[in-house]
């Protein structure tokens, strides 16, 4: 039996919408069609761009894994620069196009898109991709985060540990085109979905600056407490001594009970004996959402998966090394978790987790840097094995913790309005969007 869906011209029908669907598609049929057909578009890898080719200024470039954690639905500057000659050698992407990450570790990131709306040409790493087309860029990018097309890609996401939808795929999956058969009246309905998810989008961008704006305030007293200098030629070495206070220079493993990388020994990694039990499994993305305690978990381990892992108890310090680097969080229940994230257990008669956590949150952007120059950034458990950091007394690093905490209580409370406000405004945003980008699909017909 054939699908006639991939075979043969789909068949249109009118949507069904009332309201402000049916007024603005005025009668017009809506068609799916395939995302690489060729009245639609077509895809093109990206090249050998790496973090390591990055310079301060020059020939914009993205990144793949700046897609999921930089970039939005569109952008119209980057983030990081390569030199106009080795930008020469690159695949690039125009105004108008999308750059698709094509690879993740987890399935939600995977195609996750932005639309190019600079002025110049950019550079696309790999591990991405150039989506070309003759729609509305926006108007793509934004059905690329409906649920209508993550139903369609999880159909083709491959791989293990790395998970990935190639180019082949992708232009398998459709996508709706209201009135097809007049492109100046489609663009134009295209346009007006666009204006409206974009001002839920203004919205929720207003509220989340805001919010960044105190979490900075928040960082910048939180670095000045712990800013301890060294006297100049001591370089980490022996004792300094800040404003009366004390403080000696040691390596975390000087200062703890346990410390190492997680464990998930068993291959393939995604084998359906490891999970579903009642064994809390952490994940690095569990890490990241986080505020200072982990007290939600998405996955589970079974006794099968608890046995080629490792049970880490309450108050471990959880500390990432792939994907997003040098994120932290304390357990607050027992877990595993993989050998993407470093466990510390603190010597309770040199220092806490607490105190811990926050130095290394202090000195994130550093452990960030040190994660440059790979294809995905990760760092290693040496990276922390061989940092020297500054611990004063138990009495000065108790009363430390105290005041970052209630600065931190006090920053939440100054904004815990806009957490909620924001979430608000991003599900007021998602419903329309799958509203106004929900169009019926043609039935499936086999023969």
């Amino acid at each position: 039996m054939s699908n006639l869906m991939e075979e043969e011209p789909r068949k249109t029908r009118k949507t069904q919408k009332n309201g402000f669907m049916e007024k603005l598609l005025d009668g017009a049929e809506v068609e799916w069609k395939a995302l690489g057909e060729e009245s639609v578009g077509e895809f093109i890898r990206g090249g050998s761009l790496q973090k390591k080719n990055f310079t301060e200024t020059g020939v914009g470039c993205i990144h793949y894994g700046q897609i999921y954690t930089h970039y939005g639905t569109y952008a119209d500057k980057t983030k990081t620069f390569v030199s106009e000659e080795f930008a020469k050698k690159c695949r690039k992407a125009q105004s108008g196009n999308l750059v698709i990450a094509t690879t993740s570790e987890n399935d939600e990131d995977v195609c996750k898109a932005v639309a190019w709306l600079g002025n110049e040409d950019i550079a696309v790493s790999s591990d991405a991709c150039i989506y070309k087309h003759k729609l509305n860029p926006k108007y793509v990018s934004y059905f690329l985060q409906t649920e209508q097309f993550q139903s369609q890609k999880r159909q083709y996401i491959t791989g293990a540990k790395v998970r990935r939808v190639n180019a082949d795929n992708l232009a398998k999956i459709l996508i709706p085109i209201p009135c097809p058969e007049n492109p100046k009246k489609s663009l134009e309905i295209q346009a007006e979905i666009v204006r409206i998810l974009d001002a839920f989008t203004e919205l929720t961008t207003e509220l989340t600056t805001e919010l960044t704006a105190r979490k900075k305030q928040y960082c910048y007293y939180r670095d000045q407490l712990l800013r301890f200098d060294l006297p100049a030629g001591q370089a980490g070495e022996g004792e300094a001594c800040l404003s009366g206070r004390q403080v000696e220079w040691k390596m975390l493993g000087d200062v703890a009970l346990d410390f190492g990388r997680g464990k998930s020994k068993h291959r393939p990694r995604n084998d359906s004996k490891l999970y579903g039990g009642d064994i809390p499994f952490i994940q690095t993305g569990d890490i990241r959402n986080a505020s200072h305690i982990i007290q939600k978990f998405s996955q589970t381990y079974s006794e099968f998966g608890l046995k080629q892992s490792k049970l880490w108890p309450k108050g471990t310090l959880c500390i990432t090394i792939a994907a997003n680097i040098a994120e932290t969080s304390i357990l607050g229940f027992d877990a595993c978790f993989p050998d993407s994230v470093i466990g510390f257990i603190a010597n309770p008669e040199e220092t806490s987790s607490s105190y811990v956590e926050y130095l290394l949150s202090s000195l994130k952007k550093q452990l960030e840097e040190k994660g440059q120059g790979s294809a995905q950034s990760n760092i290693n458990l040496g990276t922390f094995q061989n940092l020297k950091l500054p611990f004063p007394s138990l009495a000065e690093q108790t009363r430390i913790v105290a005041i970052l905490d209630k600065f931190d209580a006090l920053t939440t409370s100054l904004t815990e309005g806009l957490p909620r406000e924001i979430e608000l405004r991003r599900k007021q945003y998602e419903y329309y969007r799958d509203l106004l980008l929900n169009f019926p699909k043609p039935e499936v017909q086999e023969g």
